[in-house]
C-alpha cells in the first residue's frame, strides 16, 4: 500500500470494455508528511475519491482484488480515502470536515 494524493483525472474515450464506467485518476505517491516521491500513476478509483484527497493505492496483482477491479486489466487502484494518520502518538494528517484536505 502506498499513500498518494489525487492530482487529476484521466479521460479515455476508447478503452477496454472491462474498464467502461471506471473512473481513472492521476495520483502522485507521497510520504506520510505529504511530500511527493516517485512518478505519478494512473489508478482506477474504487471509492469515489476526489482531486486533492489523500488516498491509499495498491499496485500489481493486489489491484485486481477489489470488487470493482476483479478480473480487469488494472495495475493500480485507489481503495481507501485517508481520514487521519497518526505517527509516534501524534496526528500528522487529518482530513478537514468540510472536505478540504488539511
Amino acid at each position: 500500500m502506498i499513500f498518494a494524493r489525487v492530482s487529476g483525472t484521466v479521460v479515455c474515450t476508447q478503452k477496454d470494455e472491462k474498464l467502461v464506467g471506471s473512473k481513472l485518476l492521476l495520483v502522485q505517491p507521497v510520504d506520510a508528511s505529504g511530500a511527493s516521491k516517485g512518478n505519478p500513476v494512473v489508478a482506477v478509483d474504487s471509492v469515489g475519491a476526489g482531486e486533492g484527497e489523500l488516498v491509499l493505492v495498491v499496485q500489481g496483482s493486489s489491484a485486481r482484488q477489489t470488487s470493482r477491479t476483479q478480473g480487469n486489466p488494472v495495475d493500480a487502484v485507489i481503495f481507501a480515502i485517508v481520514d487521519t494518520i497518526q505517527q509516534d502518538g501524534k496526528i500528522v494528517f487529518q482530513k478537514a470536515k468540510d472536505g478540504v484536505v488539511a
